[in-house]
């Protein structure tokens, strides 16, 4: 596997290494963010690449934007079942949700709980978000060193999730933490300790299997809870405790993970593109326009997989029936096909929305226009309230494949 000190794991010896031995599941890589040169290398030599041999076995890596898209049309060729992620689930502890479900399951179980960040509420939405925001960035020291992600990504976040679960605010902590648990063990393999990651989701399900008698005892509301407990397509839920973890993780990680780590990466972004910070500090009308080419800089969430459920040639590479085809969303939201000087950080780059960060077609994820408004009034308020925030340290980064994040970034804001 490699360590972090393994000269084998730097961006530019993965683009030199025999196509052969590249194994983009690699944690380790994504820590070094060293993933950038292997996904260039990978769409021009080797878009379908087959990685014969990783912890999590074998594997396909779809690297161009294109042929990411005609995959994510075809659920009926590339099934999301059973899991979006590289290694299988364990066979004593599987946790179905809808998005490893095709339709017409995936469909009803999605349009049970898209009311609580649907069009109707944005607006209501964006008056609490922009409170809060306001909140958070006021009480932000000034002239001394803070970490970003624990006093802005992760605590905005959090309160956003508190409020789409109608989740108890005291305990409101609790969900970050249980999001980490969700997305440690499937995406870094052995290094994970799976008898206290279920002990760990296991209490997120009791504490959410007493939230969800309290809902259905009483009138529906807008919260993912009282909507799923409500629904008759997905009221019976409750008796399938596996399957009601599941969805819960889904929405949890969801609800968390692209936004936190969107608004850490669009700092750091900006901090390493200075000239485009001081665009955007000149002309604020560009932050709706940034906010996409964050998240597609970022790539927050760096892959999905799909399955085949039976034999298929795509793009001259013969996959087999059982086959893992993984999508690649940091690579495809570099792809210099679709993204003119793809590797550059343009907060006026015209086709920025473009990207794949939220995903493609039926699965394309739910959240996403209230991930991108609270980004975009982040920064709105962070350019009228201190526009002079410096990153004075090395981002500390997540060892993942799944999730491109920071666990930790320090900065200084200058008043």
């Amino acid at each position: 596997m490699g360590s972090l000190s393994d000269p084998a794991l730097s961006g530019a010896q993965l683009a030199t290494l025999p196509l052969e031995s590249l194994d983009p599941s690699r944690a380790e890589i994504y820590a070094r963010h060293a993933h950038g040169p292997m996904f260039a290398r990978l769409r021009r030599e080797d878009p379908v690449h087959l990685t014969r041999a990783s912890p999590f076995g074998a594997f396909w890596s779809v690297t161009r934007y294109h042929d990411i898209q005609d995959i994510e049309r075809d659920h009926a060729t590339f099934s999301n079942y059973p899991t979006i992620v590289i290694g299988d689930p364990p066979a004593d502890f599987e946790t179905p949700m809808f998005i490893q479900m095709d339709p017409p399951k995936h469909t009803v179980q999605r349009a049970a709980v898209t009311p609580a960040v649907g069009a109707a509420r944005l607006k209501d939405l964006e008056a609490l978000i922009r409170t809060r925001v306001v909140a958070i960035v006021d009480d932000l020291p000034r002239n001394e060193t803070f970490d970003w992600v624990g006093r802005v990504s992760k605590e905005l976040t959090t309160q956003m999730l508190a409020t789409l679960f109608d989740f108890p605010w005291a305990d409101r902590h609790l969900l970050p933490l249980w999001s980490d648990e969700t997305t440690t063990a499937d995406t870094v393999g052995a290094d994970a300790d799976m008898a206290h990651r279920q002990q760990v989701l296991m209490q997120c399900l009791e504490y959410f299997t007493r939230l969800w008698h309290e809902r259905a005892a009483r009138p529906g509301g807008l919260d993912f809870i009282s909507l799923l407990a409500h629904n008759p397509h997905t009221r019976d839920m409750i008796d399938s405790p596996l399957e009601l973890l599941g969805n819960l993780m889904l929405l949890i990680v969801g609800g968390n993970d692209t936004t936190r780590n969107s608004i850490t990466g669009g700092l750091l972004a900006l901090h390493q593109n200075p000239d485009q910070f001081e665009r955007v500090r000149a002309d604020p009308a560009l932050v709706p326009n940034m906010v996409s080419e964050i998240i597609r800089w970022q790539s927050p969430v760096a892959h999905m997989r799909r399955t085949a459920p039976r034999d298929v040639e795509f793009r001259g590479r013969q996959i087999r029936q059982g086959d893992r085809v993984v999508l690649w969303y940091a690579s495809a939201n570099r792809d210099e096909a679709v993204f003119d000087a793809a590797d550059e950080f343009r907060v006026d780059r015209p086709n920025a929305r473009e990207h794949l960060a939220f995903g493609y077609g039926i699965h394309r994820c739910l959240g996403s226009r209230v991930a991108g408004l609270q980004l975009r009034i982040l920064w709105e308020e962070l350019l009228a309230r201190c526009p002079r925030i410096e990153v004075v340290g090395e981002p500390v980064r997540v060892k993942s494949n799944f999730l491109l994040g920071f666990t930790a970034l320090p900065v200084r804001i200058v008043a």
